[in-house]
């Protein structure tokens, strides 16, 4: 039998139901580590069951920075209006508009960006990097994880959280739909600066 300081313990660190925290400290035997897995586990596999959920509500977020100098909008959707009120819904979307006000990105994912735009940034570097005198192949390497970065640098979801380096926006996303336990996802944002 678990006890029940454990099971607030876990309910207060993931946020999730108390019944799925008890079946996880059940499956393992009171080790809350252990459990803190299983429910990760549990919460990737129940969000891609809801794969075919229509992402129908959301919020509008905004955001200004440095004085009215810096101005950020952001459509972030979900599957519910309920969620779409809570707060741990408008608090993600809050920390995904601080990221756009800090790291400047232009598109929200690495899918998004038009290969015209990344053929003009290959033709700087292979500019860049025609006199040194490396071979081809070498180049070659060089400019694709040069591309790699710029790709990961200007798309949201792939920056590295401005709060926590070890995690990207896409993992803090990831994090909240395994709490939510709803299809999230950022549509599109705009950033503007004077």
């Amino acid at each position: 039998m678990v006890s029940i300081e454990l099971l607030k313990q876990l309910r207060g660190e993931t946020g999730i139901a108390m019944n799925d925290c008890k079946k996880a400290l059940d499956e393992a035997n009171g080790d809350i580590k252990r459990a803190k897995e299983i429910l990760r586990e549990r919460g990737k596999e129940s969000i891609k069951d809801r794969g075919d959920k229509t992402a129908s509500a959301g919020i509008i977020e905004t955001y200004q920075h440095a004085g009215g100098k810096i101005g950020v909008m952001l459509q972030m959707v979900c599957e519910s209006d309920f969620v779409a009120r809570s707060d741990e819904f408008k608090k993600l979307a809050h920390e995904i508009c601080l990221q756009i006000a800090a790291a400047r990105p232009i598109f929200v994912s690495e899918d998004q960006i038009v290969p015209e735009f990344l053929d003009g940034e290959r033709k700087i570097y292979q500019k860049q990097m025609a006199d040194s005198g490396k071979p081809e192949k070498i180049l070659e390497q060089v400019i694709e994880g040069k591309l790699k970065k710029y790709k990961q640098e200007v798309s949201l979801l792939s920056q590295p959280w401005i709060k926590d380096t070890s995690q990207t926006v896409n993992d803090l996303v990831d994090e909240a739909r395994r709490k939510i336990g709803e299809r999230i996802d950022v549509i599109k944002f705009a950033r503007y600066e004077i």
